[in-house]
């Protein structure tokens, strides 16, 4: 974002991170990972931001001139050296490059590639966004509880608003059951925020991701994003690599014809991507553990006998960007 020009802004919008904690559903941490070790390492600390803020941000930047609301992309196909896109609105384009940044559902790869396999994560996540007043030592921490099956995480995210999140075990989300039903075991502040929150401002999915794909490139053509390497949102990650994406590319670009670039992309940036798909999905199954032995076993491992290099680790190769 600073390359971009752009960091201030997000400075400004968004809310500073000083902490990552894992805890129990009282709150009573099982990890806590301090952020600002990296912010001395790496230069810069860390921000929590709304997501819209972001895109008016980035727009603004672009120009909202450049860009062109409303095409929703129907089919795709080659056209001489380059591809004829053909819209739901009937517009039909052509372009001698294509980068396909359509989300997870990407037409570019269901239409082009062949590896297009969405996994069910068998987890509902309600999401939600209101204005509240955190106590001021969760003002800037991300924090995420483990219950049984169940699990509930919140930030706050700039100007006095807090997301959160709260994810079950799709066989548990039945039609009678309440929502305020699966967080009684939590800290009262969960049931607060939920209660606080307007019912237009909670939005319910399923999680999903795409099983992780090799191709992600061909001739004049790449993909990026969500549409080459959508994970669960268990690492907060999934924004995050689709901008690391579009840097490594434009870094490229400075110092090779654009065949060239799509063709190294790739081999820059997916071994990372696909690490951090593999790791996110396997710390949702991890917070979602039923068993009271098995819940007490992995607390007890994560609480005392996971070494702190061993996180602080795994948080630096999310820091560290590819080398290029």
């Amino acid at each position: 974002m600073r390359v971009l020009g752009v960091y201030d802004e997000i400075v400004h919008h968004g809310n500073r991170m000083d902490t990552m904690t894992v805890s129990k559903p009282d709150f009573s941490p099982l990890t806590v990972v301090a952020l600002t070790r990296f912010e001395k390492e790496f230069g810069t600390p860390n921000y929590a931001i709304h997501r819209a803020d972001l895109h008016k941000i980035l727009a603004t930047a672009i120009g909202k001139e450049n860009i062109q609301l409303n095409k929703r992309l129907k089919k795709i196909g080659t056209s001489g050296e380059g591809y004829a896109l053909q819209f739901e609105d009937g517009a039909l384009v052509e372009a001698p490059f294509v980068i396909g940044a359509d989300g997870i559902h990407s037409i570019v790869r269901q239409q082009l590639f062949s590896e297009n396999t969405i996994r069910s994560a068998e987890q509902i996540c309600w999401r939600g966004l209101v204005q509240f007043n955190l106590p001021e030592k969760y003002q800037h921490d991300a924090i995420e509880a483990w219950g049984r099956g169940t699990r509930f995480g919140m930030a706050e995210i700039g100007k006095g608003i807090v997301y959160w999140y709260l994810v079950v075990d799709a066989a548990m989300d039945q039609q009678e059951t309440d929502l305020f039903d699966f967080v009684k075991e939590y800290n009262p502040l969960v049931m607060e925020i939920i209660k606080a929150t307007p019912h237009e401002k909670i939005f319910k999915n399923p999680l999903t991701d795409l099983q992780p794909v090799q191709e992600w490139s061909k001739d004049r053509l790449c993909l990026l994003g969500d549409a080459a390497h959508a994970t669960t949102p268990n690492l907060g990650q999934g924004a995050c690599q689709a901008v690391e994406d579009a840097y490594v590319l434009g870094e490229l670009a400075k110092k090779l014809p654009l065949e060239e670039v799509f063709r190294m992309y790739p081999q820059v940036r997916r071994p990372k991507a696909h690490t951090i798909v593999r790791r996110s999905w396997t710390m949702g199954k991890a917070a979602h553990l039923k068993n009271p032995l098995a819940i007490g076993l992995r607390n007890l491992v994560f609480k005392y006998l996971t070494p702190q290099w061993v996180m602080m680790r795994q948080m630096r190769q999310l820091f560290t960007l590819d080398r290029i």
